[in-house]
């Protein structure tokens, strides 16, 4: 879940996402800066599924409560890398942040929330302040291209979400992380 909110009067943006810091005692991303986010219990792991999983997932995470799941909006859909052993299916949607949001984090998965610019965040990766993967800072960087919350959820209302299923590029002394119609993949 990707929450959105307009700048607040204390920032020159107007565009901030909720990150927030997954606990150092976690199995999968110790102290990696997430979107609030989880798996689907059950079945059904259908749109309205992940919808729902969406909304419990940033209750639970980050104490942030959103009544209609229909206010959710496609954003992005990951698939892990076939050369990851254990592999997501991820669905991204975006949301507008109810008015005066106050997150707080659940203290067991989450263990620090921020609002922050996409851009800001991007930066604070780059310094080694704030531990980011690749979906995210992929993520991050197509939200940077928007200047409030209203133009990011209106081009995701427009865009067609295709799958995304990046490839690992090995054969360089790093490896390198590939996307559709990147050279090489």
């Amino acid at each position: 879940m990707i929450l959105l909110r307009r700048g607040g009067r204390h920032t020159s943006t107007g565009l901030q996402v909720l990150l927030g810091k997954r606990t150092a005692a976690a199995r999968f991303m110790a102290n990696v800066w997430v979107f609030p986010g989880g798996a689907v219990d059950g079945e059904r792991i259908d749109d309205e599924a992940h919808r729902l999983t969406a909304i419990r997932e940033l209750q639970e995470e980050a104490g942030v409560a959103l009544a209609d799941p229909a206010e959710l909006v496609q954003f992005a859909r990951w698939i892990t890398p076939e050369q990851v052993k254990v592999r997501y299916d991820t669905w991204f949607y975006l949301a507008l942040a109810p008015a005066h949001s106050t997150p707080e984090p659940d203290g067991e998965e989450i263990v620090e929330t921020a609002w922050v610019t996409p851009a800001d965040a991007l930066e604070r990766h780059t310094r080694g302040d704030m531990l980011l993967v690749f979906p995210t800072i992929h993520k991050l960087q197509v939200l940077s291209r928007y200047a409030t919350a209203a133009e990011a959820l209106a081009a995701a209302r427009d865009a067609q979400v295709e799958p995304i299923l990046p490839r690992v590029d090995e054969s360089g002394d790093e490896p390198r992380n590939l996307l559709p119609g990147d050279w090489g993949y």
